[in-house]
């Protein structure tokens, strides 16, 4: 007779324990030269029994069904060649046709036409122990995992940005998460640029590219992985389980703050309100204006191939058209830049001076703060573990376990953010004002200098609510931009009505609380 050999592994633990393919090979080519077979073909394969397609095994099916003679199949063991008795069915129909005799080397039982039903029970027992084997792995998987979405840990590969480093050389059973020091600063960066408002998923792509960011499989980025990146919450310390369809607070140290990530999202949202055209075309206002009188944005046009002018798209047809000349608008920025030049070197030198011992006063609040953070998050870890141990014992229902928990995890996650917001604060902050002011300064310079795009870019910093009514202009500064351009209208002041830069210091000091001055 005919012999077809089969050999399957699943698992690397399979291999560790004696049931590699070579081995398994050995003992079957053995069996049959035991039984006088002709062995017609060996299929060896790594293929899991658990799929509902099984392409491999049903490359041995076929054979079967070709031969004109019959065959036995041979193989070590039941669980080698099923898990379930879904395969019974056919392998059944070819037995009771003469056309398959079936060897378990290692049950020592061999299936043919003529087997009894004490046989045929030996091997729908052996199936019924390999698929409890299975529900069992499958009881543990859904048990590890819905236990590591409530640790705050993930269950399935980090994204781009992340990497996971084994914890336990040795073993290598325990793994963690932490940010990729090549490409987390690329991610981020992505993200920074995205919500500014001056990019598209095209032209981060291509920034991207510039980068140097490279896919985990070491390719380029695609523009659909860029978007996706975009979209994935993780990033800001939010983890979602699709096949749940849930999202929990992960025990990973965010990339970015939650701030960015819903920054990039009202990004995403105008964007997609703003007609095609408003999109394609390089305007130094894009995307920035909206009627005061309707709500509706202002779109932008050529006039004689070289003039820009801008008028409100009257969706809601409660408007008249009216177009206004963008030189226009751009005049009413220059009272900005010139408030911004009133500011002296001099005066700058001396408010990052005086900023510097303010700074040591903050420093001594900042660190208890810090402290009294990390007691709250430690006490909160506390009722994590309690809760978990309570569950345990059955002393609360698997619905008030999960309520509980989230509320925990989410307390948590506030915790890691004000955290985050302390440690990574700007400790030489005087540094910073000093070079935004030095960059206030130079700002009108800067603009008449630059191109279209970065005209817009230095704008989209500059401004918010920005709107128009008739042909006034009216906008909110930003900050820190509100703060200095007031420095500079108390400066001028000063000059008029003799104010001494001391009081300007003080000033300084109470200004940090006021809204930005309205156009």
């Amino acid at each position: 007779m005919k012999a077809i050999i089969l050999a399957r592994v699943s698992t690397e633990e399979q291999i560790n324990e004696g049931q590699s393919i070579p081995a398994q090979l050995q003992r079957a080519r053995e069996y049959c030269s035991r039984k006088n077979f002709a062995v017609q073909n060996e299929h060896q394969f790594d293929e899991s029994s658990l799929k509902d397609h099984r392409a491999k095994f049903e490359n041995v099916i076929n054979e079967i069904e070709k031969s004109k003679e019959a065959v036995a199949l041979v193989i070590e063991t039941v669980d080698r060649l099923q898990r379930s008795f879904k395969e019974s069915v056919r392998l059944e129909e070819y037995r009771r046709m003469g056309k398959l005799e079936i060897h378990f080397i290692r049950e020592n039982l061999i299936i043919h036409q003529n087997s009894n039903s004490s046989e045929l029970q030996r091997w729908d027992l052996g199936v019924f122990v390999a698929r409890s084997y299975v529900l069992q792995i499958s009881d543990n998987v859904k048990r590890t995992f819905d236990l590591k979405r409530r640790n705050g840990e993930i269950t399935n590969g980090a994204p781009l940005g992340y990497k996971s480093v084994v914890l336990d050389a040795k073993r290598r059973t325990k793994s963690d998460v932490v940010q990729d020091p090549e490409t987390a600063p690329m991610v981020k960066k992505l993200f920074e640029l995205y919500a500014t408002g001056g990019h598209s998923i095209s032209s981060l792509f291509i920034e991207a590219a510039r980068l140097g960011l490279k896919s985990k499989s070491g390719k380029t980025v695609s523009r659909s992985n860029v978007d996706l990146m975009l979209k994935n919450t993780f990033y800001c310390g939010i983890a979602y389980s699709k096949k749940h369809n849930m999202r929990y607070a992960h025990a990973y140290q965010p990339l970015i703050t939650r701030e960015l990530y819903e920054k990039c999202e009202q990004v995403r949202q105008k964007r997609h309100k703003q007609p095609t055209h408003v999109r394609a075309k390089p305007f130094v206002f894009k995307g920035l204006l909206t009627c005061k009188h309707c709500g509706c944005s202002l779109s932008a046009e050529l006039k004689k191939g070289k003039f820009v002018y801008y008028s409100c798209t009257n969706a809601k047809r409660v408007c008249k058209r009216e177009y206004i000349p963008e030189r226009v608008l751009l005049d009413q920025l220059r009272a900005i830049f010139e408030g911004f030049k009133s500011i002296s070197p001099e005066l700058q030198a001396k408010l990052v001076s005086e900023l510097r011992k303010l700074h040591e006063g903050h420093t001594t609040f900042q660190n208890q703060k810090i402290g009294r953070i990390q007691a709250d998050y430690q006490k909160a870890q506390k009722r994590i573990d309690n809760l978990y141990n309570l569950r345990l014992d059955e002393g609360i229902t698997k619905d008030d376990y999960d309520k509980k928990l989230q509320e925990l995890k989410d307390e948590q996650h506030e915790l890691n953010a004000q955290l985050e917001a302390y440690t990574t604060s700007d400790h030489d902050f005087h540094i910073h004002v000093g070079t935004v002011l030095n960059l206030c300064r130079r700002m009108g310079e800067i603009f008449d200098s630059s191109e279209v795009d970065e005209r817009r870019a230095i704008l989209n910093h500059l401004l918010q609510n920005s709107t128009v009514d008739g042909r006034k202009l009216h906008y909110t500064l930003k900050k820190p931009f509100d703060t200095a351009l007031k420095l500079g209208q108390r400066t001028e002041k000063a000059a008029q009505n003799g104010l001494s830069e001391p009081a300007l210091i003080t000033l300084l000091r109470r200004l940090d609380s006021n809204q930005g001055p309205t156009r």
